[in-house]
């Protein structure tokens, strides 16, 4: 019998009404979530991700500072925008809308931002924070996958997750954030990536598999066990000639296959991606909450 869809839309839309609540709520005290967002350059996926967020911003009643440059915008104008947004009391969170141009020093700017108002979770400071377990602003689109996981029943404590990808994006601050020892962690973790020997052997294990490799077809239906958890955070363009853009998106797992072994999985598109914006949207008013002394930093 195949798994079960876990509906990231859904999950997503859930999300975000219980945020336009929050919002309306924080309004009533005078206080308004807003989140300042930059944009650099013309890429297509960028500006499409960033209309997004400005859509959600409005949709959910956040205020949205935007702000699109040039792709020769210079590194010290993007930092002084970076920190008059750091100065402005009117935003709480945010956003460099990666990657930059080539050109500019996406590191320095990252560091530009102040570490309360890092609403993306990227800042050293924040990383290091999640890293001990102090509270702190966690990454988007892990978090999105561990709200995935909690909202959908599967019990996280004691699991065996495989978590394949290491990037600093998904695979080591969801490893970090699973072992804590907190109501969305104690789990036991295991690491594979592109040098992994015998992937099977560890993936065969899993209670939960959360794939984010980037490599379409990296797990199959041989390597996992009946009943596993599975979460397909992998966005990849494969060719398909009978698709009005000439291509198809897929993610790292053999989804039509491994649906039939799994209890639960997530769809690509439609699983992960609907979570990363909300997530966002989750920490500009947790931001918000803070800076009017409505929750504690501890």
């Amino acid at each position: 019998m195949a798994g079960q869809i876990i509906d990231g839309k859904q999950v997503a839309a859930d999300m975000r009404a219980e945020l336009k609540e929050e919002v309306a709520k924080l309004k009533e005290q005078g206080i308004v979530p807003g989140l300042g967002v930059i944009l650099v350059g013309e890429d297509p996926a960028s500006k499409s991700y960033v209309t997004a967020k400005e859509r959600a911003c409005e949709e959910l009643g956040i205020y949205s500072d935007d702000n699109r440059l040039p792709a020769d915008t210079a590194q010290e104008d993007l930092i002084a925008l970076v920190n008059r947004m750091n100065n402005d009391p009117k935003i709480n969170g945010i956003l460099v809308q990666l990657p930059l141009p080539k050109g500019l020093n996406e590191s320095e700017v990252l560091l530009a931002i102040d570490p309360d108002k890092d609403v993306d979770g990227f800042h050293p400071m924040n990383v290091g924070k999640m890293m001990v377990g102090e509270k702190a602003f966690l990454p988007c689109t892990p978090h999105g996958v561990i709200q995935l996981l909690l909202r959908s029943g599967v019990s996280i404590k004691g699991a065996n997750v495989v978590i394949v990808g290491r990037s600093n994006i998904v695979g080591k601050p969801l490893a970090n954030m699973l072992i804590q020892k907190n109501d969305k962690g104690n789990a036991t973790v295991t690491v594979c990536h592109t040098r992994t020997k015998d992937l099977a052997h560890h993936t065969k294990q899993a209670d939960i598999i959360i794939a984010a490799a980037g490599r379409p077809n990296t797990v199959t239906t041989d390597m996992v066990k009946d009943g596993v958890v599975v979460i397909d955070v992998g966005v990849n363009r494969v060719e398909d000639a009978t698709k009005k853009r000439g291509y198809r998106l897929v993610g790292d797992v053999d989804f039509e296959q491994v649906k039939e072994k799994a209890s639960l999985i997530t769809p690509v598109p439609g699983g992960v991606g609907p979570m990363t914006i909300t997530m966002l949207l989750y920490n500009t008013v947790e931001s918000a909450k803070r800076a009017a002394g409505l929750v504690s930093d501890e």
